[in-house]
């Protein structure tokens, strides 16, 4: 194996490992239920871990060049399962700040080291075929939620008898010893000392302030919250659509019902995975030969029309289709922003520029999980019907704002 497709492989391993974020929803219900805290409480540590994720990831970009992909790679996984462990003691004790500090500050913040390394590292090595190549190594985070959902959390409830704390102790564990070691393999091809020095005075913020960058970042963001709208909730409204299926007569503290329905929740969480893993490769590889904005345009109008009919869904796996066809989108666009970026900016620039998109996926991380949780706590009986038309309006604003983008106002001294 040459060089450069070991460092994509191990890179798309350790997105695998830091994508078991988005399995979140699959630890909703129960958390919400056995602390006693609501749905908008609970989903905070989530939507905290998304918006420092973007936050740092926006930092890290800027700062790969200083201390490498290696470095932060490494520092940003043992973050990430510290995370987990505090978590874990946050759970036990039932202290919710200290659930929003590990899991989310602390464990956000490694994400967001953790998560730029790979890309751009990727992106650096593979000068043709970019979207194949970066769409590959961010297709392991949306395959993140399969190896949580379906194996190490079960694997991890069993070991630890469904005690939720040591279940995070033990992920934190698997984490601490994984991450930093994939994460070593990766290294930056050595860069054009001339061209760097050329590059160097270019003012990252005149990129930023720009309209380009401006449309592209808001787009982006529409795509995230679309997602984010399942990627907290899926199984709790997946389960809302079971109940409302059975018999009036059903007993739903039942034990044996419980399981049923957080089994069907995992199911979901499992396949959609799958669609969102796909998306990030295939949209990618797509966006190659149709061009990047176009395919951004066809995954916004697709969603608003997969959020029209989820509108009038009541059936348990319409739904599910349709949720798994909103994730291949959400995960496309994962798969198309690092080659649109360069193709905007460049590869010197790509990592800064990149990570400054990323924060489009704090806000996201906040708005979409947000979203669901005030509808089900104010509006319980029609919380997935009111976020999809929240959802749904959204994305037929992203679609229109898509054509303000035009590629001759980008600025790229590489072209």
């Amino acid at each position: 194996m040459s060089k450069k497709w070991l460092i994509a492989v191990t890179g798309t391993f350790t997105h695998l490992l830091l994508g078991t974020v988005y399995a979140w929803s699959y630890f909703q219900n129960p958390i919400s239920e056995s602390a006693g805290w609501s749905n908008a409480q609970t989903a905070w540590a989530f939507s905290l871990s998304i918006f420092m994720l973007g936050v740092t990831s926006a930092w890290a970009g800027n700062k790969m060049s200083v201390y490498g992909p290696r470095r932060l790679s490494m520092i940003g996984g043992a973050l990430y399962a510290f995370g987990y462990l505090v978590s874990g003691f946050a759970l036990a004790h039932r202290y919710l700040f200290l659930l929003y500090f590990g899991f989310g500050i602390m464990g956000g913040i490694g994400l967001g080291l953790a998560y730029v390394a790979p890309v751009a590292t990727v992106s650096a090595w593979f000068t043709h075929k970019q979207g194949l190549a970066t769409g590959m190594v961010v297709m392991g985070f949306g395959f993140g939620a399969l190896v949580m959902s379906k194996f190490l959390a079960p694997l991890l409830l069993r070991l630890s008898d469904g005690n939720l704390s040591t279940t995070f102790y033990y992920v934190g564990a698997v984490m601490i010893v994984l991450i930093p070691v994939l994460a070593s393999f990766l290294q930056l091809p050595k860069p054009d000392k001339t061209h760097e020095k050329k590059l160097e005075r270019i003012s990252i913020a005149r990129h930023i302030q720009s309209k380009p960058f401006i449309v592209v970042w808001l787009i982006f963001a529409i795509n995230i919250v679309a997602g984010m709208i399942f990627i907290s909730f899926q199984s709790p409204l997946l389960q809302d659509i079971l109940k409302m299926r059975m018999s009036d007569g059903t007993n739903f503290s039942d034990g044996e019902t419980m399981a049923s329905l957080a089994a069907a929740g995992a199911t979901l969480i499992a396949v959609s995975s799958v669609f969102n893993g796909m998306g990030r490769f295939a949209w990618g590889s797509i966006s190659d030969k149709i061009g990047r904005m176009y395919t951004f345009r066809i995954l916004l109008a697709l969603q608003a029309v997969i959020f029209g009919l989820l509108i009038l869904v009541h059936h348990p796996v319409v739904f599910s289709v349709l949720v798994c066809i909103v994730l291949l989108c959400y995960g496309g666009g994962f798969g198309v922003l690092p080659s649109l970026t360069k193709d905007m900016y460049g590869s010197k620039l790509m990592p800064s520029l990149y990570g400054a998109f990323l924060t489009a996926w704090s806000m996201g991380g906040i708005i979409g999980p947000q979203i669901v949780a005030f509808m089900k706590d104010n509006y319980a009986e029609k919380a997935g019907l009111f976020a999809f038309v929240v959802g749904g309006g959204l994305l037929i604003v992203g679609f229109f704002t898509s054509f303000l983008y035009r590629r001759k106002d980008v600025i790229n001294l590489e072209n």
